[in-house]
This record gives C-alpha cells, sequence and structure tokens, in this order.
C-alpha cells in the first residue's frame, strides 16, 4: 500500500486520493498540489481543496493532536490545470488544543480560506443524541457513477420534492493507509457531496435532473465540518443533508454523518448558492 510520501506530483495530475493528498513542500509552512482531472471540466471540487488544505495543516501539527473542527470559505472556483499553493499560519499551540489558517492560493488569487481547530484526545463523557435514518445499506444500492468514476465512491437515495432532506452513502474507493489523519482529509473530501439535492427539493422550480444545469447555477460557498468520532474514509459513511431555507440565493444545509452502526462520525454545514438561470443571464 502507498504512502502519501512515495507518490512524487512532479506536476503529474493525481489519479488517486494518495496522490490528491501528495503535497511538494514549497518552503517555510507552504505547500504546492495539484488536482486530478475531473470529466465535467477544469473546474476543481472543492472538497479535494477542503482536504488538501487541511491535510498541509496536518503537517504544522504534532500527531497527538487531531482536528475537531474546520471552517472554510470558498473564495473563487479552483482551474485543475494549475497548481494549488497551501500557506498555513501557525496561529497558536497550546497544551490542548492548537489552531492553524490555510490559505489555497491560484495565479487569479485566493480560492480558499480555511481555519481548522486540533485538539489532544480526551477521556471524557461520550453522549450521541442523533439518530441515523433507517435506509438501505450502501451495497444493496445501484452504483452512482455520474461524475465520480473513480477516488469517491457514491450511492444516493431518491430526493423527494418538498423534502428538504438528501442522503447517501460514500467512500474513498481505495483501500487507505493506517494515518488517521489521512482519514480526516478523506472525509473531508467527501464532505462536499448530496447537499444541493436537498435544497433543490425545496425550491419552487422543481425540474428533472437532467435539467438542473441548465436551470441553476449552484456552488459552494461556506463549509464547515465538526469531526467527532474516529472513522476510516476509504468504509461506507452516510451523509443525511437537511436544508433550513432558501434566501437570496443561498441555501442553507446541515448534515449528519454516520457510520453503518449508527454512530454519528461528524456534523457538516454549507451554505451553496443555488440561484435560478433566467434569459439574459
Amino acid at each position: 500500500m502507498a504512502d502519501v510520501s512515495e507518490t512524487q506530483p512532479g506536476g503529474h495530475s493525481p489519479v488517486d486520493f494518495v496522490g490528491v493528498l501528495n503535497l511538494e513542500a514549497h518552503g517555510p509552512d507552504t505547500w504546492i498540489g495539484q488536482s486530478p482531472r475531473y470529466p465535467w471540466g477544469d473546474r476543481i471540487y472543492g472538497g479535494q481543496v477542503v482536504a488538501q488544505a487541511l491535510w498541509a495543516a496536518l503537517q504544522t501539527v504534532d500527531e497527538r493532536y487531531r482536528p475537531h473542527s474546520l471552517h472554510a470559505y470558498f473564495i473563487r472556483p479552483g482551474d485543475s490545470r494549475e497548481p494549488v499553493r497551501f500557506e498555513v499560519d501557525r496561529l497558536r499551540d497550546g497544551r490542548s488544543f492548537c489552531t492553524r489558517a490555510v490559505v489555497a492560493r491560484q495565479s487569479g488569487g485566493a480560492i480558499l480560506h480555511l481555519s481548522t481547530s486540533f485538539q489532544v484526545t480526551e477521556a471524557e463523557a461520550e453522549v450521541q443524541t442523533a439518530r441515523m435514518p433507517l435506509v438501505p445499506d450502501a451495497e444493496s444500492l445501484p452504483t452512482d457513477i455520474g461524475e465520480w468514476p473513480w477516488i469517491m465512491a457514491r450511492r444516493q437515495l431518491p430526493s423527494y420534492a418538498g423534502s428538504g432532506q438528501s442522503i447517501g452513502w460514500a467512500r474513498i474507493i481505495d483501500e487507505l493507509p493506517d494515518d488517521p489523519r489521512i482519514h480526516y482529509c478523506g472525509l473531508a473530501f467527501t464532505s462536499d457531496t448530496f447537499q444541493f439535492s436537498a435544497a433543490r427539493s425545496i425550491h419552487p422550480l422543481q425540474v428533472p435532473p437532467e435539467q438542473h444545469t441548465e436551470r441553476f447555477m449552484g456552488a459552494s460557498l461556506d463549509h464547515a465540518i465538526w469531526f467527532h468520532r474516529p472513522f476510516r474514509a476509504d468504509h461506507w459513511h452516510l451523509y443525511h443533508w437537511d436544508c433550513h431555507g432558501l434566501i437570496g440565493a443561498r441555501g442553507m444545509t446541515v448534515g449528519n454523518l454516520f457510520a453503518p452502526d449508527g454512530s454519528q462520525l461528524a456534523t457538516v454545514a454549507q451554505e451553496i448558492l443555488l440561484r435560478e438561470r433566467r434569459p439574459g443571464n
């Protein structure tokens, strides 16, 4: 099994998740990352940049710290044909917590700003109130090929008009090394998916899925993850998204992430842009 350090970027497009995380050091607390070639064009998938930014931040903290939250703003679309530069700012190092900020840049300017906090594991009370919905297991659902033939596997359930919800299973396709830091980044990679269906389901304009791109312009605006429990990103995990409303072309979506046994792994929130395309726009 390949270690992240064994795959050299060399300006080549990564073909798996380990390759996505293979950032090249480029000065103090600075790394350069490459993007896969996505079948939909040159726009970088947002989850990729979040995962790479988190990996860059992880290079600057002791391994006894684990990420417990991150908050990111998608500033402008990234271009997969161009390397991404990740600049890490060491904001604070404490005994229990430490904090980092990361700016991801390309030639046109910053494309993402991420802040993330890390904590030393503490043995304290553990209580879960979130409940996993009753859904078919991932292996019983049809494969969602769509735009994801590699890196991430998805199995999405139907999202019904007016429900304000979307549900789907996701995982990193390739078996990953045991390093838990890689799995945090793997979850960050998969976390930017399924949420648009929850927002579209409550929009007054209801169109078939094949018309979504034609009738709507969508983008991720900001993104937050709170990590609750250890996990493996190469195992199936279930996203259950709720859209809390639409206003000003923005939709607020909040998701709970579960392991197959019902354990809550993370909470994810994302504000999305869902703008109706009108003649002349």
